[in-house]
């Protein structure tokens, strides 16, 4: 566990000084559906963020009638913060898309962020031990809002620096299957996890291809996929907290 911790931290720190800042590409903002319903500015790119909404609902419900599966401490809901930040996700990134700008990409971003952190200690915990929820996941919280402030007050300074959040958001990408691969859960069904990676590489992709994939649909553009891609991995873990068991010859 150290091990795989000092590694992790100098990769990031390494990368974080290596890598020139990133700055936020103005063309982010040109999504290729950009079309009104309803009086509604960019209809599908805010609608297809309402998965987000069901699923947070969801999983805050069951998970206080104590219906999903973990170990999580009364001092740090892990799970609870996590369907937290996709239920307010729904929320940030409708109000992103009715106005795309950086003011408003912080409130798609800042919880998203609490989203990451929360899933990457929850795993971490169950993979290693039940303590690391105590010690991580306020600091590693912490982090992930401060990076998408210090992407915006670098960028309003006019020397915007992404590096940070990029990390925040792509590291638990290789430390969840570094981690799943090499240890054993104290949970079954670990292979939902591979289902869940899958839908969220999927959905950058999408992302990446918005236009194209809009061409090729006709009805529905990338980004909008995109949204629905990733709520499809937020379903993915609720029905693993919900449908999973505590291996016999583990405790908590």
């Amino acid at each position: 566990m150290k091990l795989i911790v000092v590694l992790i931290i100098l990769i990031t720190v390494t990368l974080f000084f290596v890598i020139d800042p990133i700055s936020q590409p103005q063309n982010y903002y040109d999504f290729s559906d950009y079309i009104n319903y309803y009086g509604i500015n960019n209809f599908c790119n805010v609608i297809s963020n309402i998965p987000f909404i069901i699923v947070g609902l969801v999983g805050l419900f069951l998970n206080k009638k104590q219906k999903l599966n973990h170990d999580n401490y009364s001092t740090t809901p892990v799970y609870s913060l996590f369907f937290l930040g996709v239920f307010l996700t729904g929320f940030g990134s409708s109000w992103f898309h009715l106005n795309p700008n950086n003011e408003t990409l912080v409130w798609d971003r800042l919880p998203m962020t609490m989203g990451f952190m929360a899933l990457t200690v929850g795993l971490l915990s169950e993979y290693f031990k039940r303590e690391l929820q105590k010690q991580l996941l306020y600091p590693f919280i912490f982090i992930g809002f401060f990076s998408v402030m210090y992407w915006y007050f670098t960028e309003k300074a006019g020397r915007g620096d992404l590096r940070l959040y990029a990390l925040v958001q792509f590291v638990p990408l290789i430390i969840i299957p570094a981690v799943a691969l090499t240890h054993k859960s104290r949970y079954t069904r670990s292979l939902d996890l591979i289902w869940l990676l899958t839908f969220y590489v999927l959905a950058k992709v999408a992302e990446h291809y918005d236009q194209a994939i809009h061409q090729v649909l006709g009805l529905i553009s990338g980004h909008s996929l995109k949204h629905l891609l990733a709520a499809g991995a937020t379903y993915i873990l609720l029905r693993m907290l919900l449908r999973r068991k505590l291996l016999c010859n583990q405790s908590h």
